[in-house]
């Protein structure tokens, strides 16, 4: 897709090539990959690379597992689509959820801001998130690592604008207050592996309900 300024980095499409990331994270690099084809060509080469390896080893298999092992990605995130589907979601994250945002069951949250809460492996967390136009989500900082994929609009922060398409990687360094830019609403696919740290108390005291 063209316009993506904001890719994976090299360690997560590493991480989807050897099957070592939460589930969480399999399906925003899932749904990134099947739009940004700059990261579609070199997840295919840490693929290929990864299978030579393992040729080269002369490692042996147990009978089934190539079985096992496509059932479990049809199970989690479905097929990487080589070009994005017509409408808002892309598709593997269509396939996740049962159709494209009309199948979406919105939670408020405060302020306009609506999420939907994705079922995945307890190792991270996944969630649609809806952000009205011109609106804030709260200032909050990270304890571990959140990749933010944007599905429709954009929002800014203190590091930069991030458009369709585009994955924002956090992790404990940064601290911001994303911003939904005007014009249109914004939609995004958030992953986290920890809990967020908010500064105020009010989405603090809200947190364990909210799960974020």
């Amino acid at each position: 897709m063209d316009g993506i300024k904001h890719h994976l980095t090299e360690e997560l499409l590493i991480g989807y090539a050897a099957g070592t990331l939460p589930e969480a994270f399999n399906l925003v690099v899932a749904s990134h990959v099947s739009m940004c084809d700059t990261c579609r060509a070199a997840l295919e080469s840490y693929e290929s690379v990864g299978g030579a390896m393992l040729e080269e080893a002369g490692v042996t298999l147990a009978e089934g597992s190539l079985d096992l092992c496509l059932a479990r990605l049809d199970d989690e995130v479905g097929p990487i689509a080589a070009r994005p589907a017509p409408g808002v979601l892309p598709q593997p994250l269509r396939d996740y959820v049962g159709g494209d945002v009309d199948a979406i069951r919105w939670r408020a949250v405060g302020g306009g801001v609506r999420q939907a809460i994705l079922p995945t492996s307890k190792a991270a967390s996944a969630r649609l998130l809806f952000i009205p136009a011109g609106a804030a989500v709260p200032d909050h900082g990270h304890r571990g690592t959140e990749l933010t994929m944007v599905l429709q609009g954009a929002f800014a922060d203190e590091t930069d604008r991030f458009g369709r398409g585009d994955v924002e990687v956090a992790n404990e360094d940064l601290e911001h207050q994303p911003i939904a830019e005007a014009g249109a609403d914004c939609i995004c696919l958030a992953a986290t592996d920890a809990p967020l740290r908010f500064r105020s108390l009010l989405p603090r005291l809200a947190q364990p309900f909210l799960k974020i």
